[in-house]
């Protein structure tokens, strides 16, 4: 027996996965451009100009404003709000969601361990407080608040209707991810350069670990539709 869906199912998941590709490799050659500048030193002018605007824009309110938004990007706030997401997606039985979650974070948190051991760029001098002892390139406050805030977006907004509540979900989180990217170069613990080369590289792994889950939710509609035709 035909289904009429499969054709429109289909198309839908070779347009998606063709732009994701797109996204990915955009991203993954942006990345590799941006990396070779810094090595070659030629981003140094443009980190320099861009952090003292930024700071010369400092004051006390923005500065408490902007650590507060660079906590929620930390691993302890992360890890914690993911651990509180996961609780809740096995309580609405929803475990599938939350091993999405676990795999895309635990990549993240590796690929940002291993960039910042392969490039070994020092950090900058902070403007405020001390900065972390890690290596500063890229920026894993960037990379991990992009698969995570962008990884529950994608998973509220799949859950809502088309129209203005998902793209305000949307837009909540773009907003949030490019304030804690700033508040990174606001408080002088990364270099703008970093900021942006974190984008790139979540943006590569989020984007291929969403492909590979759609195609395995893919295969798994199409074995309980062939399921119900059988029966």
């Amino acid at each position: 027996m035909h289904n009429p869906k499969t054709k429109p199912n289909e198309f839908a998941l070779g347009a998606f996965l063709i732009a994701s590709l797109a996204i990915a490799a955009g991203a993954l050659l942006l990345f590799g451009w941006l990396a070779e500048e810094v090595i070659k030193g030629d981003t140094n002018q443009f980190d320099v100009t861009v952090r003292g605007a930024v700071h010369n824009h400092a004051t006390p309110l923005l500065t408490s404003i902007m650590q507060g938004f660079s906590f929620l990007g930390s691993v302890t706030w992360v890890l914690s709000f993911g651990l509180l997401v996961g609780c809740a997606c096995f309580y609405f039985k929803r475990p599938r969601i939350a091993g999405f979650l676990a795999i895309a974070m635990t990549g993240a948190s590796t690929l940002d361990y291993v960039l910042k051991l392969s490039f070994h760029r020092s950090r900058p001098v902070a403007f405020f407080g001390v900065a972390p002892s890690s290596y500063s390139f890229p920026s894993g406050h960037a990379l991990g608040s992009l698969c995570f805030y962008g990884i529950l977006a994608s998973v509220l907004s799949d859950r809502m209707r088309p129209g203005k509540q998902r793209f305000f979900v949307w837009l909540a989180a773009v907003i949030l991810v490019a304030m804690i990217g700033l508040s990174r170069i606001y408080l002088g613990v990364h270099y703008p350069s970093d900021v942006i080369a974190g984008y790139l590289a979540g943006a590569v792994w989020v984007t291929a670990v969403t492909v590979v889950d759609k195609i395995l939710l893919d295969r798994r509609e199409k074995k309980i539709n062939l399921a119900k035709i059988l029966e």
